[in-house]
């Protein structure tokens, strides 16, 4: 049986690097990456069997990283780890193969915990600590739906109901790619 490696897709290059010598200290293989892009570069020569991806890196979504994840190998360990924990992200990140969905303020400790479940549910874990702004829902929905279309700009905006420009402004805000 191979050691545990592991990737961290996280933007707080802190707290990153905080997982990461936590991690390491745990006998994981660990590799950092902060954005979408960086995954990719990371996955050319690296196969984790544990991922902790955050659900917001900056101004883009951590969704097409955890799809990138599975895609590379459906038996990777997934779990998110958000600040924008919903019901709608929450399912969204399992549907692309996430398998466990921690909101933060999460520790090192719940974060081993999860890996540990492997991919038994948890109904324990609540994902409703923190009302959720309007903002935050309107860009989870518009994230899934996003996904949903295979990040077709036009058709996310037909099936959301708004021009098709509307929806590209508020992309440019916050990236998704």
């Amino acid at each position: 049986m191979r050691s545990p490696a592991l990737a961290i897709v996280e933007d707080d290059g802190a707290l990153a690097a905080a997982f990461a010598c936590a991690f390491e200290r745990r006998g994981y293989d660990v590799r950092v990456a902060a954005s979408p892009a960086d995954l990719d570069r990371l996955l050319d020569g690296f196969r984790p069997t544990h991922a902790l991806v955050d659900l917001k890196l900056g101004t883009e979504s951590g969704l097409p990283c955890i799809a990138r994840l599975a895609t590379a190998d459906p038996e990777t360990l997934i779990v998110v780890l958000t600040g924008y924990a919903s019901i709608a992200t929450a399912v969204e990140a399992v549907k692309l193969g996430a398998t466990h969905y921690l909101p933060k303020p999460a520790n090192l400790d719940d974060l081993e915990a999860a890996f540990a479940r492997g991919r038994t549910a948890d109904p324990g874990i609540s994902i409703d600590g923190r009302p959720t702004s309007l903002k935050t829902l309107e860009w989870e929905r518009i994230n899934e739906v996003l996904a949903d279309t295979g990040f077709n700009i036009s058709e996310t905006a037909r099936r959301l109901g708004m021009h098709r420009r509307t929806l590209a402004r508020k992309l440019a805000k916050r990236r998704v790619s």
